[in-house]
């Protein structure tokens, strides 16, 4: 199992509203991420993982599901997914689907028939109660999207629960029939050759069954000023997430090896967690538990290479590490970091041990774009002028060539570009020695051919101020990492490397097979792949 190909390989993640429309309608489809199939296995990664495509009203851009087995138009058919499927493994890639199974569309048949009566068949399939005292809400509640996760239907005189917006009403996964419902939709993609998925916010799953109040703000309060004690990582989950483990396992033997990854917004300690429990060496939960700590922790080299300690302590005997810089919620890592340290961010994530997710677009440098107030799509945006634009700036299209709307589409795009386009783009960048997209490339190829990179252990090394070092090895081979996280050139002084050592590759991309050796001179910015010749 340890070349395994999501333990040794990369993901990429495509947004596919996006990413390249194929038929001219402003909005990337199916038929485009196929068209783009061979750039993306160019660039040397194992996987594709694709936010959601199912039918659905877009009250959420997908994430409010009306049908779990189907696709919906706007990104093609049945048909033009199974053509994808096809097509990506030819180019040698797995395909990974986002699966949504703690909340669906309030349209969606299920739910219809849930609020239609308090006697409906499928009324325990979601999360129903009523008022509490003096007429209101049950308890106290919140939705991330803004007030009480409490809707009133008048017509059955109950109210219902949403985490998210209110035409995303839960599902009640303590109930059975749920269960299998949601396994049964797993089995459905299964069998359509999809090698895994990523599961939207595991976390939530399971709900106090008390329905007690979530406590005044603690550890782990957000901007709703409640600890979500009672309605997020509860301890009922490590048996909902072995049992979707245990569908996954049913097609052992058949195809690739399956992956199941976790998105859980928890602390370190509790990730943990979600690789589930130990029976005779194995783990019985998610394979990948998304780490998500790089993208709120300071861009300091102090508090990486602790951060990055705590989570290697951290990790349970057979747990399999992972990274990420960057996904739809969240700022672009060029925007957090600068051009300069993004390219040392690169090489950060596909050094450090463990599988890489990398974000469509991050590997040529796209920036948050600001989107004028009457263009934000995000219903997660401020309801004033001047506040926050919501996600869009980070989910804009790909930025393909110079052709009039970057290639993704030639309609009028359903979010604007970046200004930069002309210049940053794939067919640019592609063909300028030394570009970010350049970068990528070589990093990737070198953590392909490099068995200390992609599969070794790694060494925490001492280093002072702002260089970040440590060492991955494997089978006696030994390579060193060095990076310089300031603006200002330092001299890095390396434990273990000798006068034999050669630098493998520069952020710089021009000292390749030059001499190193126990003290390292840094640019500004600097990033550096040391090995023995």
């Amino acid at each position: 199992m340890d070349d395994v190909w999501w333990k040794t390989g990369i993901i990429y993640q495509i947004y596919p509203r996006s990413f390249q429309d194929s038929d001219g309608d402003g909005i990337g489809d199916l038929a485009g991420i196929r068209r783009r199939l061979h750039y993306v296995a160019e660039l040397g990664v194992e996987a594709i993982w694709i936010s959601p495509i199912y039918p659905s009203p877009m009250a959420d851009f997908g994430y409010d599901v009306m049908d779990y087995c189907d696709i919906d138009p706007r990104f093609g058919s049945l048909q033009e997914f199974d053509r994808l499927v096809a097509d990506a493994r030819r180019h040698g890639l797995e395909v990974i689907l986002d699966f949504v199974p703690n909340h669906s569309s309030d349209r969606h048949p299920w739910f219809v028939e849930s609020r239609r009566s308090r006697s409906s068949a499928r009324r325990n399939w979601y999360i129903w109660r009523d008022p509490g005292p003096g007429g209101g809400p049950p308890n106290n509640w919140l939705s991330h999207f803004g007030g009480s996760a409490w809707e009133f239907d008048a017509a059955t005189g109950q109210y219902y629960y949403h985490a998210f917006l209110k035409e995303q009403p839960d599902l009640n996964w303590r109930n059975p029939e749920v269960r299998g419902a949601m396994h049964d939709v797993l089995r459905f993609w299964l069998r359509r050759g999809v090698a895994g998925f990523r599961v939207d916010v595991i976390d939530h799953l399971i709900k106090d069954d008390q329905y007690r109040d979530n406590p005044p703000a603690g550890a782990r309060a957000s901007g709703t000023g409640l600890d979500p004690l009672y309605t997020t990582d509860r301890p009922e989950l490590a048996d909902v997430i072995a049992g979707m483990r245990g569908v996954l396992e049913e097609f052992a033997g058949s195809g690739p090896p399956r992956i199941l990854i976790g998105e859980a917004h928890v602390p370190l300690a509790r990730l943990m967690a979600y690789y589930g429990r130990s029976s005779a060496g194995v783990l019985d939960g998610v394979q990948l538990p998304f780490n998500f700590h790089l993208i709120g922790a300071a861009w300091e080299a102090g508090v990486i290479d602790r951060l990055v300690r705590d989570y290697e302590a951290a990790l349970p005997v057979g747990a399999w590490p992972n990274w990420v810089l960057g996904n739809h919620d969240e700022r672009r890592i060029a925007s957090r970091v600068g051009a300069q340290q993004a390219r040392v961010a690169a090489m950060l994530l596909l050094t450090l041990r463990g599988t890489p997710t990398l974000y469509y677009g991050d590997e040529i440098g796209m920036t948050d774009v600001a989107i004028p107030f009457d263009e934000i799509q995000d219903p997660f945006k401020s309801k004033e002028p001047g506040g926050s634009p919501g996600r869009d700036p980070q989910r804009t299209p790909m930025q393909w060539d110079g052709s009039p709307n970057a290639g993704f589409t030639t309609a009028s795009p359903w979010l604007r570009l970046g200004p930069d386009w002309p210049l940053r783009n794939v067919a640019a960048l592609g063909g300028q020695p030394g570009s970010i997209l350049d970068l990528y490339r070589r990093l990737i190829a070198l953590r392909r051919s490099s068995p200390p990179l992609n599969r070794g252990a790694w060494e925490p090394l001492q280093s002072s101020g702002p260089v970040l070092a440590y060492a991955r090895v494997h089978d006696g081979r030994r390579m060193t990492v060095a990076l310089n996280l300031s603006a200002e050139p330092v001299v890095a002084r390396l434990a273990g490397v000798t006068s034999a050592a050669t630098v493998r590759l520069s952020t710089y991309l021009d000292r390749q097979g030059g001499g190193a050796g126990p003290d390292v001179e840094l640019r500004a910015g600097e990033g550096v792949v040391i090995g023995e010749i």
